[in-house]
Order: C-alpha cells, then structure tokens, then sequence
C-alpha cells in the first residue's frame, strides 16, 4: 500500500481515536473520521497481546487486503483506523471481512449501491 493512502504519524491516529466514529465487533474495532484530503486512508493497529510477530503480520495483511478489495464501495475522504482484537487471531479470513463490512455499513461508510 502506497503512503500517502495510509495513516502513519502517531498524532493522526490519536486525532481518529478522539474525534472519531467507532464501531466495535468481537474481531475489530473501526475508527473512522473525514479528512480534507478527498481519498480515503487506512491505518491498521495490532497489539502485542495477539501474539509474536509473524502472528501480527499476518492479521495485519489481512485487513490491509480486505481493505483494498472493499475500497471501491467505500465513500471517499475518511480516515479508517482498524484494530485487531485478540479473536482476530483466530476468526477465518471470511468472517473478518464480514465484520469489516458490517461495520463500516454501520458507520455510514458505504456508499448507497453497497448498503
């Protein structure tokens, strides 16, 4: 994923974290937030307590991929912040995807055709 489509500075996600929307389900927890700058970027946090790096990486891959094959149906200009929750680990890469879906539809994220 390119820069300049991902949130990176530690400033911006506490910025998301506070005057942001949330959505929680029992695999993630999505924070999302307009931004100025008319496309949409993601951030993506995995903490420690799901296991060593290699366990990390791969949920972390896995929401950036269910990220990029969803873009489309997302509306433009938001800041998405993902959270792992330590379930993520072991919920099938099916049932994250769903949880994706359904909670960015509970934000208000997709757009009409997708809803």
């Amino acid at each position: 994923m390119k820069a300049d489509v991902t949130v990176k500075e530690n400033h911006e996600f506490r910025r998301i974290y506070r005057k942001g929307k949330s959505a929680v389900s029992p695999a993630l927890v999505m924070y999302c937030q307009r931004n100025r700058q008319g496309k949409s970027r993601l951030g993506v946090t995995v903490s420690t307590k799901l296991g060593g790096a290699v366990v990390r990486n791969r949920v972390r891959r896995q929401l950036r991929e269910i990220y990029r094959l969803n873009r489309a149906a997302l509306l433009p200009g938001y800041d998405v912040i993902l959270v792992a929750r330590v379930k993520a680990v072991h919920t099938p890469y099916r049932k994250l995807e769903d949880a994706y879906r359904h909670l960015a539809a509970q934000l208000g994220l997709l757009t009409e055709d997708r809803r």
